[in-house]
This record gives C-alpha cells, structure tokens and sequence, in this order.
C-alpha cells in the first residue's frame, strides 16, 4: 500500500473512533453547550471557574497517581494562573480606559466643536428657522453627548470596582470580581466607542477603523 493511501486508512480509523467526543462547531455557541450538557461534559464559559476545576478532588487525585504533580505543585499553579488572569483584565481595562478617554472622546469633543460652529452659522444666517436647517447636526450633537457620557461614566465605574477587587486578598474572590463585575464593562464602553466612531468625521478619527484593518499591512 501506498504510504499516502495507509495514513488515510489509519486516519479513518481515527475519525470514527473519535466521533463520540468530537464536536466540529462552534465551541462558543448556544449549539455547544446543548451538546455538552447532552454529553454530560462541563462546560465553563468563565475562566476562573474553568481553573477552578483543576483542583477539584478527582483530578487532584489524578495528577497525584500518574506522578504528574502533587496537590501543592497544582494548588501553586492554579494561584499563578490566577493571578495571571487577574493582571491580564487589568492591563485591559487600563488600556481601554486609556484610549477611551484620551484619544476618543477628545476627538469626538473636537467634532462636536466644528458642529456647535456649523449650527452657529445656520443660526446666524437663518436665525429662528435655523432648526430647520440644522436638525440633522443638533441631533448628532446630542448623540455624541450621550455616547461620551456612557463612556465616561462606565470607565469611572469600572475604575472603582477595579479598586474594590484590589482591596480582596483572596485571589480567587478577586478573579470572579474582576470576571463578573469588571470585564462586563469592556463591552458597555467598546460599544458606545464604536458608535462614535460611526458618526464623528474620519478625517479626525485617531485609530484604524475595522475596514481600514481589512487592508493594513
């Protein structure tokens, strides 16, 4: 037999052996965790939960009996991944908030500016029918206001409970803090970034939006 015709035999050998505890889609969706909780598998979608399983019972059990590592060696290192993970959503959360409040909304404010001077000259040329012709601006005007203030706001507050997760000394109740309580914010925050970047003037915009992205080399 050919080689390249043997490793295809024993490759669809493989396939079908391995068919029970394959899952070719997506391991994030709704589809996986049905399929999961069919196969009474676990399924975690937080990571600190996902390490915390490391050092359930069983598998301490486990590691100890095939002499991979003894329960200290393991508890040591679900702590420094632990810690790992805590420093990772902190060097983000400074990072967006870093962005967020010098380059975006100085830039948005920037716009709102040569829009507040547009409307200032409708006014004067239009005087008290100029909503009429400067509706369209008033209204980004207002949108812009309020996605600056979401903005703001949400990095104020995750500032503070980033504050608050650092004053727990028990790693693990920080982990969850900074999962549950701080990393929910990045979302808030990118979105109304996002539809900043939708409305103010892409001559102004600082960063690569998602298109220019497609073609940045």
């Amino acid at each position: 037999m050919k080689k390249d015709d043997a490793i295809f035999n024993v490759l669809r050998d493989y396939i079908k052996k391995s068919k029970q505890i394959r899952f070719e889609g997506d391991g994030y969706s709704d589809s996986w965790r049905q399929e999961a909780e069919k196969r009474h598998l676990s399924n975690h979608a937080k990571t600190p939960e996902a390490l915390k399983a490391k050092i359930a019972p069983k598998y301490l059990d486990l590691f100890q009996k095939v002499g991979v590592m003894n329960e200290t060696e393991v508890r040591a290192r679900y702590d420094v991944e632990l810690t790992d993970y805590v420093k990772h959503i902190q060097i983000e959360a400074r990072v967006l908030g870093d962005i967020a409040r010098n380059h975006i909304i100085p830039t948005a404010i920037r716009y709102q500016n040569i829009l507040i001077k547009n409307v200032k000259g409708l006014k004067t040329i239009y005087e008290a029918d100029y909503k009429k012709y400067a509706g369209e601006q008033l209204y980004i005007l207002e949108a812009i206001s309020r996605h600056i203030e979401e903005i703001n706001s949400g990095i104020t507050k995750m500032i503070d409970t980033r504050k608050k997760a650092n004053k727990v000394d028990d790693m693990e109740k920080r982990a969850t803090i900074y999962c549950e309580e701080v990393r929910p914010y990045f979302d808030t925050i990118r979105y109304h970034c996002d539809k900043l970047e939708m409305l103010v003037d892409d001559q102004l915009w600082p960063l690569a939006k998602y298109r220019e992205l497609l073609f940045t080399h």
